[in-house]
């Protein structure tokens, strides 16, 4: 299988799909989120020289999961930034490498902006430590603050830069 990492905006007809994955993943059990919500911050995603960045992974060409870069995703920790957000990667293509890839690539795209770290919430900091990221905060029993160091990011390839 191959696997490629676009910006999601070379996409537009994932979108939906992706705010979809988003919603469902993340946000269907908390009121006054959507879809459309979701796929109308996603079009904001629309510039690789600033963030928000949207990615999206494909393998073999059919969308296999995403990634994003915000600015914040903690209304309490705003001194906090950027952050990973909303790392999905669809059930059949799990344990595959395509988090991990995603990942990669979006740290990379963080440090190509000049950000020396990127923060992010997980209930699964394992994964993320594996990675390299440390942690930040123990937020609760179940939530961590990661924290990653840019320069510790090594260049993805597979990730297209238009300069």
């Amino acid at each position: 299988m191959k696997l490629r990492i676009d910006h999601l905006f070379e996409h537009p007809e994932h979108r939906r799909l992706v705010a979809t994955w988003i919603y469902d993943e993340f946000w269907r059990d908390r009121a006054g989120t959507s879809v459309e919500g979701f796929e109308a911050r996603l079009r904001q995603a629309g510039d690789p020289h600033r963030i928000p960045l949207s990615l999206l992974a494909l393998l073999d060409g059919e969308p296999a999961g995403t990634v994003n870069l915000i600015e914040s995703d903690s209304p309490r920790h705003p001194h906090l930034h950027p952050w990973l957000a909303a790392l999905f990667v669809c059930p059949a293509h799990r344990r595959q490498g395509v988090g991990g890839a995603l990942f990669r690539a979006l740290v990379w795209n963080a440090k190509r902006l000049g950000f020396t770290e990127v923060f992010l919430g997980t209930d699964v900091p394992g994964f993320y430590a594996a990675l390299g990221a440390e942690l930040h905060e123990q937020v609760t029993d179940t939530m961590s603050i990661m924290r990653f160091r840019t320069a510790d990011a090594l260049p993805v390839p597979a990730v297209p830069v238009r300069l």
